[in-house]
């Protein structure tokens, strides 16, 4: 089966990136909602220990990290492009955002009033579950002081806003690129923080931006449980191909594990079936889920040989 299966939660920022890339492309694609937080049994049974939201499915494949899926994405339907070849440095634009700017987001926007606005007055045992989850999560990442991202966000906009300032309609000009949905993703979820969204309001140019790029909307989907996704795994009679090149320090075969150098870096163990400048590839088991393919992007994470410490 080669449906676009996307597991997802609605509040994830890097879920909303690839939403609306899916609505751009106008792609019909099936929607899991999987738990914000841990246990993820149906998660796990897929990819092997990898945690982060969201992730793409193609029978059993599975593909992981929101760069990745984008460029998955992008080969579905090559048009319209979110990779113009006048605009070599988007790609780089976009990682910039989906980390330097999406902490800053992430530390505004989670100052009480965003929290109570981001989760609907949710109750205390329902934030301490969540903060429990997320310090284990992002392990021993140094945490951005508020008055910190305050600073760093409001550089960050200003100058987002005079590039619009320069003509628009999209951060590089004529042409939407993959930079446009990873910052728009993270300014959507500071715009969900209720009263901290003011933080946008002086930047017209820049908010103007945003309402078009939330416009694009999120294509066509149909609910799937993740019980049945599992299943669709298990049912798959074959994986997208895959190679080994060489010179890249690995062979086909042997046994390795990828994890994140940043944050959910939980390792995620298996075969070697794929490796390249931009992808790695590994198979695994489950008793639930049969054979799957895992894929990563290289940037961001790293691969080891099972025995290396």
């Amino acid at each position: 089966m080669n449906d676009l299966i996307l597991h997802h939660y609605p509040n994830s920022p890097f879920s909303e990136k690839i939403r609306l890339i899916l609505g751009l492309k106008g792609l019909a694609w099936r929607s899991v909602i999987i738990p914000a937080i841990m246990p993820k049994p149906d998660v796990v049974a897929l990819t092997g220990g990898y945690r982060k939201t969201p992730f793409m499915q193609v029978g059993a494949d599975i593909y992981c990290d929101s760069a990745l899926v984008a460029r998955l994405l992008e080969q579905r339907q090559p048009a319209p492009t979110i990779y113009p070849p006048a605009v070599p440095l988007a790609p780089q634009v976009a990682q910039w955002a989906d980390s330097v700017l999406f902490w800053c987001a992430v530390a505004w926007v989670m100052q009480p009033a965003g929290m109570a606005a981001l989760f609907d007055n949710p109750p205390p045992e329902m934030l301490k579950a969540f903060a429990v989850d997320r310090a284990s999560f992002t392990g021993n990442m140094r945490r951005m002081t508020l008055a910190d991202a305050t600073a760093q966000l409001n550089t960050h906009l200003a100058a987002l806003n005079a590039q619009l300032q320069q003509g628009g309609p999209w951060l590089f000009g004529p042409a939407v690129t993959i930079a446009d949905f990873s910052v728009a993703h993270a300014l959507w979820f500071i715009r969900r923080g209720g009263p901290v969204a003011q933080i946008l309001a002086p930047h017209a140019a820049l908010t103007a931006w945003l309402d078009r790029v939330l416009a694009i909307g999120h294509g066509r989907s149909e609910d799937l449980a993740s019980g049945d996704a599992v299943a669709i795994a298990a049912a798959a009679s074959g994986h997208a191909p895959t190679t080994v090149l060489p010179g890249l320090g690995f062979e086909a075969g042997q046994a390795v594990t990828v994890a994140a150098t940043d944050y959910g870096s939980d390792p995620v163990a298996g075969t070697l079936v794929g490796l390249g400048q931009d992808e790695v590839v590994i198979e695994r088991r489950d008793e639930r889920a049969g054979i799957v393919h895992v894929h990563f992007p290289r940037i961001g994470f790293q691969i080891k040989k099972e025995s290396q410490a």
